[in-house]
Order: structure tokens, then C-alpha cells, then sequence
């Protein structure tokens, strides 16, 4: 039988059409940021904002009484910030995105038909402009029109209230939300009787908030900010901070001219990673930048477990010959399971590790220096580590070698995963979360007075399968572009088109915006950066960053749009339709932000004096007992290593091993645009890197075009028509971008424990590309 029959049916406008837009190859780059990074930046904002606008928005981005980067969740500064410049480069191409002069009116609807706008790419998409008005696509239609708020809210009440059960109802959570709209929109839900609330974090970091949970006793990072100048030792792993968390380079440069080390494992090599050169000093410019990297580690796709390993065996040994690598102290007095490990580890072999991670022993003996030497450690990832079917393992794993380190609870060590979405790590800290949590039914029993369901909800993939069956009809988005950030594009496209309605609660123009249920409703939002008014008075909503500190959001533009409405309104109002009979003041809830934080801090734990803390310069800090080193709240009283099984990928000979990572020009699925400067790709998203030597074995030429092909449970997905690039990636590695390469990213094959979709260790083959 051919691929083509076996494939699975295609969806129109799922996917972004797959036509080249002209490639361009360069050498990658050595060094990251520096005065290409600021040019870059002020091209985007000025040609989407205007320079006026775009000054007086870049002043306040990530300022103290400004509003906080719609793009990553990357802490700013407790104390002094730079008056200039207290963002990066893709900061400010988030922030040019939000504040662009475009617009997505009425007219522009009557123009473009849904079938006219799925030929479009996703950057073309995104290059519209911003949402104006709410709009329908009515059965049988294939035109979004203007309707009315009231109407809007009305039509997605009555197909809630016609839903035979809450269940058959999905409500998905963005990492853009703010806490007050997060939080009012995960107590409509569970007031109208669900607990299917699926968020981003499913898709990217659920597994290190269940590693974490379950070692550490919170999912959450340890760390704070100035902790990395504290550091003796940075490993950075499964991470690329110089494209999806620029600052972070600065934390890394203030560890290194502190004295500390950074051990890179990664396999590519980023140029991040190498040298960073600070665009706010002109000495850095004028010297070149800092090396960053003293050890790098281009381990295999998902093969860190194995170099961990023999790390920690390396370790044992040097505390066995000389003593004082590991803390005892600390284990004795502080963990449990160690003997159960170091009879784990004795089970393994260096060879065999060394073969399997793809570093030699003479580097792994030299990082295992390194980390004996250093007494302060911090551990960093991001999906790296996370998507895969053993993501959990590959966090614990860590959490074992910062356990042997006595490396948690101390200034200057700890883990740090590194969130994507700003407020991905807020989002969940107020509510939202598939799982049934009795401690939180318990507490809005008692505020709101209903009985919340006691039963978990679908998570993300759960959800896609429960619309692809018919299960769920109604799905709410509360932000994102779901059907792009979402793995098997093609199976979720059709359990998204399987729905009577479809909702999203959006800025811009996104995929998702195509691909809908009967009836599909777009209700255009305020954005971060602009002004939230109602009755004369300016609003602040609250967010968490990526290092557990909640602070407030001032947004200081004039909306786009006299018609948007903010999302903690327009989820209230869809709550008043929805429950007319609801004792709970929705409606006043939308109205006055600070009755919301009230009420979360009288739900949440942490966020006790709510509305007078935010007022602080800065913000709190929530509780960490992690970072307290303080496991009394885990079985034993203890924190736990951990037995971590090794991966298993069974590659047939002409298999590989894909990751998909973003360009430089990207944040998530929004796309700034074509150029991936960093790794030479210019003018070109669909581009496969791969190592020269399978190129040869594969017969393949630069710029070759091939097909990329997945199998699993018989079922063969196919992503069409993509450049190979030889790179510098490990031998049987294949890596590419999303969203384009999701449709080879199988629903089914998840991480166990969390479910994060596998999209970074996924088995597939390549074709010499033939068109259909």
C-alpha cells in the first residue's frame, strides 16, 4: 500500500501551504545579540508601530509602572532595571506584533473568505493586524461577519446550556492569560461543572511540574534571578536561551564574570550559547561579547539520561577516591532513596553510556569535574527535556544530580526550568489545571458556596481525542493558536471541525481562526501593552514569571480598537450569560479587577493581602518550600531521588530521530518572520537540518527536497516538501521547525505521567519529495 493511501485524510487549511519562499544558507553564527540583535529589533517595531509609538512602548516594557513582555516568562530584575532597554530582541518583535497599526476590521472579512485565508502562510496570517470586532462564521458559511458582543455572548451561552452534559465542554487556557482572567475563567468552568480546563503547560512543561511535584514537593523551579550570580556552575540542558529567552544571557554573563562555569548540553550548537554580546554595553561590543560555554555536550536527541548517568557514576567514584564531591550532610539529613540509586548507577557501564549519549569519556570525566568542584549548581531546560516519552525521567534525573550536589535549598543553586508563555507558570498557580484538586474544590466550596466537580478533566490531548470522538462539541479558547501549537495538526484539525462551536478569545489572526466547529466565534481582546479602562478608571491585572514572583501590568497604548473588551470581561460576560442564576457576581467580577484578586487570595495560598502587595515596587514571591529546602510536605518528610529508566527508541536502520525547535524569527507558533539568522537560513521556514554524513549515506545534495514521514500504530503522517541543510547535529538527529512539522507529531505517543506530546524525539524517515 503507498503512503498516500495509508496517510491519514488531509484537513483544507490545517496546515501552512507548502510553498518555498526562496532559501538563503549562510554559516551560523558565533555570537548572539550585540548590535545586530537592537538593529533588528527597532526594524521591527518601527515598521509595525511607528517610531513615536514604538518609543513610547519600549520604555515601558518590563519596567516597574509599565506592563510586562507579552512574549517569555524570563523574571526582570528585583531591583534596578536598565531605563532604556529591559527587554530583548524578541521582546520587542512580541511587542511590535501586539502594537502593530494593522488592522482585522469588518472589511477585511468581507475581502477574504475562510477558504481565501487558509492559503495564506501562518506569518501572512499574522501579519494581518490586530483583531478589531467580534465576528461569527454561522453554519454552512464560509465568511466570518461582524456580530454584536451581546449576541456573541448569547450564542455561546445557548450551546453550553444545550450540551447534554459540562463535560461535552472544553476550556483551554494560553500562557498569555493574565491571573485575574485565568482564574475567573478556570471558576466559570468548574461553576458550570467541568474540570476540563487543558492548557499550554500540557504541551510543553506538565512533565517538570510532575517530576518536580514528586521529588521536590513543588512544581515549580527553585531559583531566583540574582541566584545566577551566586552560581559556582550553570548547566543548561535541552535549551535555547540565545532565541526563546534572550535575558537569560545576561544572568548567564553575570555568572561568568562572577567565576562560575556553564556546561551546555544540547544537540545543536547555539550561538547563544557560545558568545553573547551585551547590546547594552559598548565594551561588550567593542571586546566581542563573553564566551559563555566552557564545556559543551552535543548529546543525541533524548539520550540525557545516559550522560547523567555516567555523570553521577564519575561523581560517586571521585567522592569514593579523594571524598567531599558529594553532600553527605545534606543527603543523610534530607532525602531518602540514595543507596536504591547508587545501586541503580553500579548497573550501568561506561561504555555502553558514553555510546548511547554520544559524548566521549574524556569530556563527560571533565564535566564530572567540574560539577565536583563546584559546590553551588543550577540546573536550567525547557522542552529539551520535556517532550519526551520519558520527560518526567528527564527531570528527575537532574533533580538526582542537584540531590548527590546538596544543590537545592541554597543561594546560588536549584532547579530552574524555563518557562515559555508569560504567564504560562500564573495560569496554573490560580487554577488551571485538568486534575481534581480537593484542596482547591475545598476552598471555593467555601467562598463561592457550589459544589465544584470532583472529578478530573481532560487535559489537552485528552481533549483533542474527546472532540475527535465526539465526546466534547464545544470548545473556548482563552487565548493561543491551538490547532498550531497542538501535536498530529491533521487529527486535531478534525476533532476542532467535529465541534457545533468553536470560541477563540484572541489578539490577532491565527490558524485556528480557520480551522472551525458549525459555528465559529472570534472576540477580539485587549492586548498586554494596551490601556484597560472602564468608567474613566485605568485597571491592572497581576502575572507570575518563570521564577515564582507575581507582580503587576500596567498597560500604557491606546487599544487598537474602540470595540475590544479585556479578558477578564469577556470572560465574565460569557459566565453571566452562561449562569444567569449563579450567585457569583460575574459581572462585577469583570468590572473591578481587585474583587478578583480578593477572592484568589482568599483561595490560593500565597496570595494572602492580594491588592496591597501588588502595589509593592516590584511584586512577591509565592511560597517555594524547594526552595526553602523544605520537604516536609512529601512522604517521609524527605526529598526523593529517583531510578530513571533508560530511553528506548527501537530505530530501524533508515530511521531518524526528530526534533522540532523554533526559528530565531519566532515566539511559539507566532512567526516574526522568515530568517533564522543564527543557524544562516534566511527567507525560508520549511528547511531540515541534518548531519553531512547521513546526507551522503541518504544521497541527498543541499537544498534537496524531501518528505518527512512517521509511522506509528500503522499510521503514516506526512509533512511535504523541505530543504535539507547539512548541520552540526549528531549522526541520526534530523531537527526542523514548527508548526510546520506537527503533522508528523503522533496524538497517541505521549510522556508518561504528564502527557506532554513527544514533539521532540519523534521516529521518522525522509523521501526524495514527489509532488502529489
Amino acid at each position: 500500500m503507498s503512503l498516500k493511501n495509508k496517510n491519514i485524510p488531509r484537513v483544507p487549511g490545517a496546515m501552512a501551504p507548502e510553498k518555498l519562499t526562496g532559501l538563503r544558507i549562510t554559516e551560523p553564527k558565533s555570537n548572539a545579540a550585540g548590535l545586530p540583535g537592537i538593529k533588528v529589533a527597532m526594524d521591527h517595531a518601527f515598521r509595525e508601530m511607528g517610531p513615536v509609538k514604538a518609543f513610547q512602548a519600549l520604555a515601558k516594557l518590563n519596567q516597574k509602572d509599565g506592563f510586562d513582555c507579552p512574549g517569555c516568562a524570563w523574571p526582570d530584575p528585583d531591583d534596578k532595571r536598565s531605563l532604556l532597554a529591559e527587554y530583548c530582541e524578541n521582546g520587542a518583535k512580541a511587542l511590535a506584533e501586539e502594537g502593530t497599526r494593522k488592522k482585522v476590521g469588518p472589511s477585511f472579512f468581507e475581502k477574504y473568505s475562510v477558504s481565501d485565508l487558509s492559503s495564506w502562510s501562518d506569518f501572512e496570517l499574522g501579519k494581518s493586524g490586530r483583531l478589531t470586532h467580534p465576528v461569527v462564521k454561522l453554519p454552512g458559511s464560509d465568511r466570518y461577519q461582524k456580530i454584536e458582543w451581546e449576541r456573541a455572548f448569547e450564542l455561546i451561552a445557548s450551546e453550553l446550556n444545550q450540551l447534554s452534559s459540562p463535560d461535552e465542554a472544553i476550556f483551554y487556557t494560553s500562557g498569555r492569560s493574565s491571573n485575574e482572567a485565568a482564574f475567573l475563567w478556570g471558576l466559570f468552568a468548574r461553576c458550570f461543572g467541568t474540570n476540563n480546563l487543558p492548557d499550554c503547560s500540557n504541551m510543553c512543561h506538565e512533565s517538570s511540574g510532575v517530576a518536580l511535584s514528586q521529588t521536590l514537593g513543588i512544581g515549580k523551579g527553585s531559583v531566583k534571578l540574582d541566584d545566577f550570580e551566586k552560581a559556582d556552575l550553570v548547566m543548561v540542558i535541552g535549551q535555547n536561551p540565545g532565541t526563546n529567552h534572550p535575558r537569560m544571557l545576561t544572568a548567564l554573563q553575570k555568572c561568568k564574570l562572577n567565576g562560575g562555569k556553564v556546561i551546555s548540553i544540547n544537540p545543536l550548537k547555539e550561538a547563544g550559547l557560545k558568545t553573547f554580546i551585551n547590546p547594552q554595553s559598548p565594551i561588550d561590543i567593542l571586546k566581542g561579547g563573553v564566551s559563555i560555554t566552557d564545556l559543551y555536550l552535543q548529546v543525541k536527541i533524548n539520550q540525557d539520561v545516559p550522560l547523567l548517568k555516567a555523570l553521577m557514576k564519575c561523581l560517586l567514584e571521585l567522592e569514593n577516591s579523594r571524598g567531599g564531591v558529594l553532600d553527605n550532610a545534606f543527603i543523610q539529613s534530607k532525602t531518602n532513596g540514595f543507596e536504591k540509586l547508587k545501586a541503580n548507577l553500579a548497573q550501568h557501564n561506561y561504555e555502553d553510556l558514553s555510546h548511547a549519549c554520544g559524548i566521549a569519556m574524556d569530556q563527560i570525566k571533565e564535566a564530572a569535574n567540574l560539577i565536583a568542584q563546584s559546590k553551588r549548581i543550577i540546573v536550567c531546560w525547557a522542552m529539551g527535556l520535556t517532550q519526551h516519552k520519558n520527560g518526567v525521567d528527564n527531570i528527575k534525573e537532574c533533580v538526582n544530580l542537584l540531590l548527590m550536589k546538596g544543590s537545592i535549598g541554597k543561594k546560588g543553586a536549584g532547579t530552574c526550568p524555563v518557562r515559555g508563555h508569560s504567564n504560562v507558570q500564573g495560569d496554573r498557580t490560580v487554577g488551571i489545571m485538568s486534575k481534581h484538586s480537593p484542596k482547591l474544590n475545598d476552598a471555593l466550596k467555601r467562598e463561592f458556596d457550589f459544589d465544584p466537580p470532583s472529578q478530573s478533566g481532560y487535559d489537552t490531548v485528552d481533549s483533542i481525542a474527546a472532540m475527535h470522538d465526539g465526546k466534547a462539541n464545544v470548545f473556548i479558547a482563552l487565548g493561543g493558536n491551538f490547532v498550531s501549537a497542538a501535536s498530529d495538526t491533521l487529527y486535531t484539525a478534525q476533532a476542532l471541525k467535529n465541534c457545533n462551536l468553536t470560541v477563540s478569545i484572541s489578539t490577532k489572526l491565527n490558524r485556528t481562526h480557520l480551522i472551525t466547529g458549525k459555528t465559529s466565534i472570534i472576540l477580539p481582546t485587549l492586548g498586554r501593552s494596551e490601556k484597560d479602562k472602564k468608567g474613566g478608571k485605568l485597571r491592572t491585572v497581576t502575572v507570575e514569571n518563570s521564577m515564582g514572583k507575581v507582580h503587576s501590568s500596567h498597560g500604557h497604548l491606546k487599544p487598537i480598537s474602540n470595540d475590544l473588551m479585556s479578558e477578564p470581561e469577556i470572560v465574565a460576560r460569557i459566565a453571566a450569560s452562561t449562569l444567569p442564576s449563579s450567585s457569583i457576581d460575574w459581572v462585577g467580577y469583570g468590572t473591578d479587577y481587585g474583587k478578583i484578586r480578593e477572592a484568589i487570595s482568599k483561595v490560593i495560598s500565597g496570595f494572602e493581602n492580594y491588592n496591597n502587595r501588588i502595589d509593592q515596587e516590584s511584586g512577591f514571591y509565592l511560597p517555594n518550600n524547594a526552595r526553602d529546602a523544605d520537604f516536609s510536605n512529601l512522604p517521609g518528610g524527605r526529598a526523593h531521588f529517583s531510578l530513571c529508566a533508560m530511553p528506548e527508541h527501537d530505530l530501524e536502520e533508515d530511521e531518524f530521530l526528530l526534533m522540532t525547535i523554533r526559528s530565531h524569527d519566532q515566539f511559539n507558533t507566532t512567526i516574526y518572520g522568515l530568517d533564522d539568522r543564527y543557524r544562516g537560513v534566511y527567507n525560508e521556514r520549511r528547511v531540515l537540518f541534518i548531519n553531512k554524513n547521513d546526507m551522503e549515506s541518504h544521497r541527498l545534495q543541499s537544498r534537496d527536497l524531501v518528505d518527512v514521514i512517521s509511522t506509528y500504530d500503522d499510521k503514516v503522517r506526512i509533512a511535504r516538501k523541505f530543504h535539507v541543510i547539512p548541520y552540526d547535529i549528531p549522526m541520526g538527529n534530523l531537527a526542523g521547525y514548527f508548526p510546520e512539522l506537527n503533522p508528523v507529531v503522533p496524538i497517541n505517543h505521549v510522556a508518561v505521567q504528564s502527557q506532554t506530546p513527544i514533539s521532540k524525539s519523534i521516529k521518522v524517515k525522509i523521501s526524495v519529495h514527489s509532488p502529489e
